[in-house]
């Protein structure tokens, strides 16, 4: 009997597929807020439980990068918008959490929801610690983190034996303020680096790398919108990275990635 055929030789639907899997989503209760990871933007990248909850929902507060199809699954919730984009108008952090924990004092359903994963670089932690001091009943739904499934959907490895024992999930929007990272101690590493919130900043982030002692011929790429119609990916060398950016027309939202990594996607290239 093949893979892909069940028990009576016929092909199992996606609704057989769930069933045997026999998943029991929790209660969404009224009075809770679910901080919830919508992952990279393809709604096929939704985890079954973000899936169930989203059903669930009565009140569902989310991102710019959450995508209109992942939205439209929350059919019964009231939308707020709290999406966030740097240099433009955008709610305040301080106003997001009000408003959740004033829809949960409704007795509301509340999703919280964030493109790729809650806890990382989304401010998740942010607000999971100021529902639990206001005694907000919260839950976290883990999505897939955009700076590892964007790599995948593009054809480049977080991991390679041989080329890397490390990978580094860094935020770029600091790059050449008082608060920035050390790139130079970032450099040293050789490890591969994952910038997030960059591309404004992709020439100072270059430079400082290369500063701290990457050679110029090191492969990046910066990937747009991973997973969604709209992806793109451009790839260079660190020096000539930004340039080859701008030609392309890049924006935000998008990931830069810097590294040995980067080169497996030519070879990995005849791959279905």
């Amino acid at each position: 009997m093949s893979a892909s055929t069940g028990n009576n030789g016929e092909n199992a639907t996606l609704e057989q597929a769930l069933a045997r899997l026999n998943f029991k989503p929790r209660p969404l209760e009224p009075g809770h807020v679910w901080l919830a990871g919508a992952g990279p933007g393809d709604p096929g990248c939704l985890t079954l439980e973000v899936l169930a909850a989203l059903a669930e929902a009565d009140a569902l507060v989310y991102d710019a990068l959450v995508s209109p199809d992942v939205v439209a699954v929350a059919g019964n919730a009231e939308l707020f918008f709290a999406g966030k984009r740097g240099g433009k108008p955008s709610m305040k952090q301080d106003d997001i959490t009000a408003l959740l924990v004033r829809l949960a004092r409704e007795g509301r359903r509340v999703i919280r929801l964030k493109g790729g994963d809650p806890y990382i670089f989304g401010r998740g932690g942010e607000e999971a610690l100021a529902l639990a001091r206001e005694n907000i009943p919260f839950r976290v739904l883990p999505g897939l983190t955009s700076g590892l499934s964007a790599l995948a959907a593009t054809g480049i490895p977080a991991t390679m034996r041989g080329i890397n024992k490390a990978v580094i999930l860094a935020t770029g929007h600091a790059a050449g303020t008082d608060d920035d990272l050390d790139w130079a101690a970032i450099a040293r590493t050789g490890q591969p680096v994952v910038v997030y919130m960059g591309m404004a900043n992709l020439p100072l982030i270059a430079a400082a790398l290369l500063d701290g002692g990457l050679a110029p011929s090191t492969p990046a790429a910066v990937i747009v919108a991973a997973t969604t119609p709209r992806e793109r990916t451009v790839v260079a060398t660190l020096a000539t990275i930004a340039e080859a950016a701008a030609a392309a027309g890049l924006a935000s939202p998008a990931l830069i990635v810097v590294g040995g990594i980067v080169a497996m996607r030519a070879a990995l290239a005849g791959g279905a």
